[in-house]
């Protein structure tokens, strides 16, 4: 071999067993992630009816403008209809889901009192 070929080859070796660099800023979001995984529990606990009804006007507003992007998506020249739909179902889909959370703190406050009525 040539002492360029040589070196060549030692530069190759020697990049391929350099340790990896992780960026601060990807450290920063693994570790957010993982404190999110454990503090939306908390937050939901003690702001769920907060973000309920953000969930719920979300969904009340998404319905109509789907709606409104399905009509001029049928004019001349009108394009992103599947994208109207897709505004419509998810806005539907967001209105069943706060209907249901709603439903659900309900029934834990009737059964949280049930229970404290048979404690006594």
């Amino acid at each position: 071999m040539t002492s360029s070929a040589q070196q060549t080859a030692a530069a190759t070796v020697e990049a391929r067993n350099t340790p990896a660099r992780v960026s601060a800023w990807a450290a920063a979001v693994g570790v957010g992630l993982i404190v999110a995984i454990f503090a939306t529990p908390m937050f939901w606990l003690l702001y769920g009816g907060y973000y309920t009804f953000a969930v719920f006007v979300s969904g009340v507003v998404a319905v109509p403008a789907g709606h409104l992007g399905r009509r001029r998506g049928r004019r001349p020249g009108g394009r992103d209809r599947g994208l109207a739909l897709l505004c419509i179902v998810a806005g539907w889909l967001l209105i069943l889901c706060s209907v249901l959370l709603v439903l659900v703190y309900a029934g834990a406050l009737v059964g949280f009192a049930l229970l404290v009525d048979a404690a006594s």
